[in-house]
């Protein structure tokens, strides 16, 4: 019996993650797309720590550049122009929450992922209450 392979039979946990994240950014407005950023990243901060504490180092591995990917990609995305004071403010956060995630990275603890997931948490409350309807 000849069995196929795709890139969507490995791991059905992801295969549904990937499939949901296509879904949820194909036409979806900036708003809505700093806010799947900010999700996102929050998610693989929580992995990260869960990853740390129970010795699964390459997924460990994954989460934080994961993470850490998603925080230069919000960066990116900020208006120094229209946001002035704000955008300064939230890049210095950024940037920090960078730092924070990968030296913890080396270590065993996985308290300061739970803490920048934290951060990051009442950022994403704050950016979707301020959301136009």
């Amino acid at each position: 019996m000849t069995r196929y392979a795709t890139a969507l039979a490995g791991d059905p946990a992801q295969t549904y993650r990937s499939v949901d994240l296509a879904a949820r950014t194909g036409g979806a407005d900036p708003h809505a797309l700093v806010s799947l950023l900010y999700e996102e990243a929050i998610r693989a901060l929580r992995s990260a720590a869960w990853a740390t504490n129970n010795r699964q180092y390459a997924m460990k591995g994954e989460r934080v550049t994961r993470a850490t990917a998603i925080l230069f990609a919000l960066e990116a995305g900020l208006d120094y122009e229209k946001g002035g004071d704000l955008s300064q403010t939230l890049s210095r956060l950024y940037t920090g929450l960078r730092e924070q995630i990968v030296n913890a990275s080396i270590g065993q603890d996985a308290q300061p992922f739970l803490n920048a997931a934290a951060s990051l948490t009442d950022i994403a409350e704050a950016w979707e209450a301020v959301r136009p309807r």
